[in-house]
Order: C-alpha cells, then sequence, then structure tokens
C-alpha cells in the first residue's frame, strides 16, 4: 500500500488549511445562520461586461491567447492604471494577465523566491503569502501591525525585521482582514528605506478602487520604486468579478518576463471569455465602480457605528469592505467567541488568528452584505455582547 506520508510534499503535508475555509465550513451543517464571513461582493457583475463574456462565447472567441493575455486586454489595463493611479507600464512588455489576483501573487513570489530567501509579511493579512513563499522554499518573516496604528505597516518595524536574507517585502494594501490603508505619506518612509536594497516589494492591490475619501497610492508611483515593485491586482472585488478569476500583474520588463516563463508552464492563458469581459469593464466599467463603492462606504459607516454603539471598539476602516473590531473585553479567545456567536445566536464572523497570530483578540466581519442583512446580524451580536456582559 502507498504510504502517503513519504508521497506528499513535506511542506504541504504541513501547511494548515486557511483558517477561513475553516470557519467557514461549519456553516454548513446550520440553518438560519447569518453570515459576515466572505469576502466577496455581493454585486451581479454589471450586464454590460456579462453581455461581453457571452458574445465572445457566442461568436466562437473559444481559442487560447497570447500567454500574457490579449493584448487589448493589456492595454486597458496599462491605461487603467495610469489614468486612475499615474502608473505607466508597457502592455507588451510588462504586463501578464493571470487568472485572478491569486495567481499573479502565486507567480510573483516562484519567480523572485529561492529556498532560503526571507519575505517579510506585515499581518494581519490575507491568508495566502505565508504558504506561497514556503512552498519557494523561502521563510515567511512576520512583522506585527497594532491596531493603535489603524494596522498600516510602520518603518522602524520593517527595519527591525530586514537582514541580509531579506529578497520580498509584501505590501498588502488596501488590507484584507483590517481594512487598513497606507497613504502616499505612509508609504514614503517605507520606500525611503528599500530605495537602495535589493529587496523586491509584491504590493497587493486587489483593493486598490475601495478607499473611501481619497485615492488609493501604489507604492510603484514614488521615486525610485517602480524598479523594485511588483504590482498584484484584479477584476474580483472592483468590478464584482470573483468567479470569472481574471487578474494581472505589472512588473519592470526583466521581472516580468521571468513571471511570463512560469505563467506559460503552469497555466498557458487566461479564460479567453473573462479576457473579453475585462476588456469591456475597463473600458466601460468606472461608473459601476463608483456606484458600488458608494454602497460600501454607506455599510462601512453604518457598521462602524452600529458595532460602536453594542460596545464593540473598532478602528473606522479606510479601505476594502472589512471591520477589524477588539473582542479582548470579553475575556474569550477569538475561535471562543466567534463559535459561541456562531453556534449560540447563529451569526458567523471570522476569528482573527485566520489571519496571522497576532490577530488573537479580533475578528474580521465583511460588510459586502445589504444593510439588511447587516442589520440582523448587528442585532445577534448585539444579544451576545449583552448575553457575555450579564
Amino acid at each position: 500500500m502507498l504510504d502517503y506520508e513519504k508521497i506528499i510534499n513535506p511542506v504541504v503535508a504541513k501547511m494548515p488549511p486557511s483558517g477561513i475555509r475553516k470557519f467557514f465550513d461549519l456553516l454548513d451543517t446550520m440553518d438560519d445562520v447569518v453570515g459576515l464571513t466572505v469576502g466577496q461582493p455581493d454585486f451581479v457583475t454589471p450586464w454590460h461586461i456579462r453581455e461581453e463574456g457571452i458574445e465572445s462565447i457566442s461568436t466562437g472567441k473559444t481559442y487560447y491567447t497570447s500567454n500574457a493575455g490579449l493584448l487589448a486586454l493589456r492595454r486597458e489595463i496599462t491605461s487603467y492604471l495610469q489614468r486612475r493611479f499615474s502608473l505607466n507600464y508597457s502592455p507588451e512588455k510588462e504586463t501578464v494577465v493571470t487568472v485572478g489576483g491569486s495567481e499573479a501573487i502565486d507567480m510573483a513570489m516562484r519567480a523572485v523566491l529561492a529556498p532560503g530567501d526571507e519575505v517579510i509579511i506585515p499581518e494581519p493579512c490575507f491568508v495566502c503569502y505565508a504558504p506561497l513563499a514556503s512552498l519557494c522554499g523561502a521563510v515567511p518573516k512576520p512583522v506585527v501591525t497594532r491596531n493603535e496604528d489603524q494596522f498600516k505597516l510602520k518603518a522602524e518595524d520593517l527595519e527591525k525585521a530586514l537582514t541580509p536574507r531579506t529578497k520580498l517585502v509584501v505590501l498588502p494594501y488596501p488590507n484584507n482582514p483590517t481594512g487598513a490603508v497606507m497613504t502616499r505619506e505612509d508609504l514614503i518612509p517605507i520606500a525611503d528605506l528599500l530605495r537602495d536594497k535589493q529587496i523586491v516589494v509584491l504590493s497587493d492591490e486587489i483593493y486598490c478602487e475601495m478607499t473611501y475619501g481619497f485615492l488609493h497610492t501604489s507604492i510603484a508611483s514614488l521615486p525610485g520604486m517602480r524598479e523594485r515593485t511588483i504590482i498584484a491586482s484584479g477584476f474580483s472585488k472592483a468590478f464584482a468579478m470573483t468567479g470569472w478569476r481574471l487578474g494581472y500583474l505589472c512588473a519592470p520588463e526583466p521581472l516580468a518576463k521571468a513571471i511570463l516563463k512560469l505563467h506559460q508552464y503552469a497555466i498557458m492563458c487566461a479564460s479567453t471569455a473573462s479576457q473579453f469581459a475585462g476588456i469591456e469593464a475597463l473600458k466601460n466599467g468606472e461608473e459601476d465602480v463608483r456606484n458600488m463603492v458608494s454602497e460600501y462606504d454607506r455599510r462601512r459607516r453604518y457598521i462602524y457605528n452600529g458595532l460602536h454603539s453594542i460596545g464593540l471598539e473598532a478602528f473606522e476602516p479606510e479601505g476594502a469592505f472589512y471591520i477589524y473590531p477588539d473582542i479582548r473585553p470579553f475575556g474569550l479567545s477569538s475561535a471562543e467567541f466567534c463559535e459561541r456567536l456562531l453556534y449560540e445566536y447563529k451569526c458567523a464572523i471570522v476569528p482573527g488568528p485566520a489571519f496571522g497570530a497576532c490577530g488573537e483578540g479580533f475578528a474580521r466581519i465583511s460588510y459586502a452584505y445589504s444593510v439588511k442583512h447587516i442589520t440582523e446580524a448587528l442585532s445577534r451580536i448585539e444579544a451576545f455582547v449583552k448575553h457575555l456582559r450579564a
């Protein structure tokens, strides 16, 4: 009989399952649960974008595209980045269309990291960075960000974590799970620290359109940073296109060429129908984005005020569609708090440690849901909090 313990890659065997999925799977066994767990827009992809994908299939455009993606799409991506964020990339040489932002992150890491390299990862953060780094044989090094700093990465904390083996710094802003952002003023000292070092920045900008009251700044737009930055982004969040699995990355030509080689062997190309839909999204979808972001902003203020009114403290998130309340005053671990809320009051939120050990004492709440749904969830959270205080 085959000994699977000897067959499976030991790095994979030791890799923990996603803390988000682990908790989310509990919901499958329960009825009448109000969940604020999923980081997915509750909007349907706008019709004119769907129609373009359908049209591409109905007219027989079902072939492989260039490995890097349709040139027309790459041109739209670079045009979008220039007009929105003052970023200039070559569509022919510095842009690769990927299967979601997740593939962009994976390929960027594989192209840069070698065994023994160190990767700086600000936490709390999305769950994929450390496992993907480990698969490259690299060493993930978490840098804790703090509630009192609104979970921004501080240059002094980053500097303490740097060693001669540091190869990559992940910059996951706007941030999942905290809703934190890094403004231009926040990024300047980070750029000053890294500018003269042989270190690459992987800037995950999937939530770049979801900032409230100001425009997102990419670290690649700062002097001296474009040459050392890989931008990973995609269509899932801003255009409500999660299931289309369409992303992209932009990087200086030598990095983009290395990434494209990996993409060729692993993926071939992104879905052709999704690429045609992406062209339409970038050409004619900016009003859709503005409307959806305006609604997220309304929900953001509503849930922030609602949580504070029931005594759950959280800093006011400035990006993405998550809020990260502090549950330490109740004397329960994050897992205990969330499990009791789920089983006793049938409301689901995600324990903070799913996004890094420093998330203990916090929980992630998504407001990518209707106000009606959020209202019911807040009612159940309030009843639970009152019970804990009784």
